[in-house]
């Protein structure tokens, strides 16, 4: 299993990064292009144990799986939200996003994914694997949401 966390401050209010991250797909799709759909499965009122079946693109193949809601708190200053799912049958996916309020422009943001491989053959690619997807993945939610308004 490995892990890669990252943070960076983004100059742009709590709310305005929050929205790519947990809100609608067009909004989601500003920071992960490749989401093509996330429909709920399941919702609940606290979050917590939500579904959304996503279809992913890449290239010309399309992946369905379900991603759930494992964390999850929306507060004025502080917000978390932490999914899981199953890529491929190979690979088990935690990400957990977290954003701290540090003044009314600016918010800290702090990406956290664990990829866990399911087969012992996948396991030797883990051992290639570095923080460059987790790193442009920041770096695209920091331009996306300094650009807007």
């Amino acid at each position: 299993m490995k892990t890669w966390t990252k943070t960076i401050n983004i100059n742009a209010p709590i709310e305005n990064v929050w929205k790519l991250l947990d809100g609608s797909l067009a909004d989601m799709q500003k920071i992960m292009p490749q989401v093509i759909e996330n429909k709920p499965v399941k919702v609940t009122e606290e979050g917590v144990g939500s579904i959304y079946r996503q279809k992913y693109k890449e290239g010309k193949r399309i992946e369905t799986y379900d991603v759930e809601t494992l964390e999850y708190s929306n507060t004025p200053d502080k917000k978390i939200l932490k999914v899981g799912f199953v890529l491929t049958n190979l690979f088990e996916i935690t990400a957990y996003y977290e954003l701290n309020k540090i003044n009314e422009t600016e918010t800290s943001f702090t990406y956290s994914v664990t990829n866990n491989a399911l087969k012992w053959f996948v396991k030797l690619f883990l051992l290639f694997a570095s923080d460059k997807v987790v790193v442009q993945f920041l770096e695209r939610v920091k331009t996306v949401a300094e650009a807007q308004d």
